[in-house]
């Protein structure tokens, strides 16, 4: 899990978290060890999607006109 005194980066957390998924889907582990890679998760999702929200939020910023408008554009 990740250290207490740095915040973890996001694609280290989503790496971490594919790599649970992964044990969690081989069905070779213990309940305790399933709980605890769980718990793990279920902590590293919430900091991914705070991690997200802080982006888009950032994304916003960035998009607003010189009239404090915001325009959304597909990024497609």
């Amino acid at each position: 899990m990740a250290k207490k005194d740095k915040p973890i980066q996001f694609e280290e957390a989503f790496k971490r978290l594919e790599e649970i998924v992964s044990k969690l889907e081989s069905g070779d582990l213990s309940l305790e060890e399933s709980m605890t890679l769980f718990e793990e998760g279920i902590t590293l999702t919430e900091t991914c999607r705070s991690r997200l929200e802080a982006a888009e939020q950032k994304i916003q910023l960035l998009l607003k006109d010189s009239e404090g408008d915001l325009s959304l554009e597909n990024m497609d």
